[in-house]
């Protein structure tokens, strides 16, 4: 077994790691306490060739393997959920779904704007009766006369709202049977279409300079080729993207589990009491090396996810368990982290207050901690 990274891998890690420090931390508290959404981060990081990293050239990306765009979301997220929050919801629930699902027309299309920050994709699955129970949508689509007629609404779409979200992929009810049961579609929903509505959503506690957004759908008509996929193949397509958007929001939780730990480290080599470092005593240092243990076992999880995934090897098990335990990770880290601080940990000054607030979504969203149990549960045949 060898789990040294390649020297590729090594440099998009530093790589990341420079341009979040030198860019965004500098930005970070501002943005959040604004709740504001950075155009100009935002194409930086599209200049730097993150998005859609891993897509072929021939669509506008650098072809790298499933690894090396978890390691840029892991390194964002070491200093900002928010924007890495922007990286892994684009490349993953935006992008992923046109690539995998797409025509080659639709790719042509789409792609290439998509990967230079530009543009930025969303993926419309939640309602406001339709969260964890994805199949409880009551967004329809109706095919009349060589269009989508679609009605309904979404709620908490990332990059849903920014002027420079060019549209979503919507699962829609195309048809319900005798029985209750429904047909599940995805349909290309483009900016400017009559009748689609974006409404950004502030208020946040958390990635408050990400962009949320609600979606709203009256009487809006797309054309019959914007299916994406095939008619009735909607929930197939929607669900298989989240298992590959788990490995996202499991970098995420990795990532800021070590930026919460590195504060955590360096304030307690820092702050005094009784006449020594906080961190020579022993509760405080046990409390460290338990942070760095979980950090290390987050990464060998979510790693060997990745490898199975660039394997072409099942690995649907493997990103339930990343995401649980990454997110899991992170809250307990950055809720340690905040301990150590004690007081200071509680003020805007100091990053391990975003990391406190950051984290907490990451066990509710692309899938909650219950969920990740539920799908664990039933790949080991309970």
């Amino acid at each position: 077994m060898n789990f040294d990274l390649s020297q590729e891998q090594e440099l998009i890690r530093q790589t990341v790691r420079d341009f979040a420090e030198r860019e965004i931390k500098p930005l970070a508290q501002e943005l959040d306490e604004k709740g504001e959404f950075s155009y100009e981060l935002t194409k930086k990081i599209g200049e730097l060739g993150l998005f859609g990293m891993y897509l072929p050239e021939k669509y506008g990306g650098q072809g790298l393997d499933t690894l090396s765009y978890i390691i840029a979301v892991e390194e964002l997220a070491r200093v900002d959920g928010s924007q890495a929050a922007t990286l892994a919801a684009h490349n993953s629930l935006g992008i992923g779904p046109l690539y995998y699902y797409g025509t080659e027309e639709q790719k042509l299309k789409y792609l290439p704007q998509l990967c230079t920050g530009e543009g930025m994709w969303a993926f419309g699955l939640t309602e406001p009766d339709a969260g964890s129970d994805s199949r409880g949508s009551k967004t329809t689509a109706k095919l009349e006369n060589g269009q989508w007629n679609i009605n309904g609404s979404k709620i908490f779409i990332t990059n849903g709202a920014s002027d420079i979200s060019l549209g979503a992929t919507v699962q829609a009810v195309t048809k319900t049977f005798p029985d209750g049961k429904k047909e599940f579609t995805t349909i290309i929903v483009e900016k400017g279409t009559e009748g689609f509505k974006r409404v950004a959503m502030h208020g946040k506690m958390m990635w408050r300079a990400s962009d949320t957004a609600e979606l709203y759908f009256d009487d809006c008509q797309v054309p019959e080729e914007n299916l994406l996929g095939k008619v009735g193949e909607g929930s197939k397509i929607m669900l298989s993207t989240l298992d590959n958007g788990r490995l996202s929001i499991a970098a995420m939780g990795l990532g800021l589990a070590q930026g919460a730990f590195e504060e955590a480290l360096r304030y307690s080599q820092e702050r005094k009491q009784f006449g020594k470092p906080i961190g020579k005593f022993q509760i405080n240092a046990f409390k460290l090396a338990d942070m760095s243990m979980k950090i290390e076992l987050g990464r060998n999880l979510l790693y060997k996810a990745c490898w199975l995934k660039d394997e072409g090897k099942p690995f649907a098990k493997e990103a339930a368990m990343s995401k649980l335990y990454c997110s899991e990770i992170a809250r307990e880290v950055a809720d340690e982290a905040v301990q150590i601080h004690g007081g200071y940990g509680l003020m805007k000054d100091y990053p391990v207050e975003r990391f406190y607030r950051d984290q907490r979504l990451l066990q509710i969203g692309e899938g909650t901690s219950e969920i990740q149990r539920l799908v664990i549960s039933r790949h080991i045949g309970c």
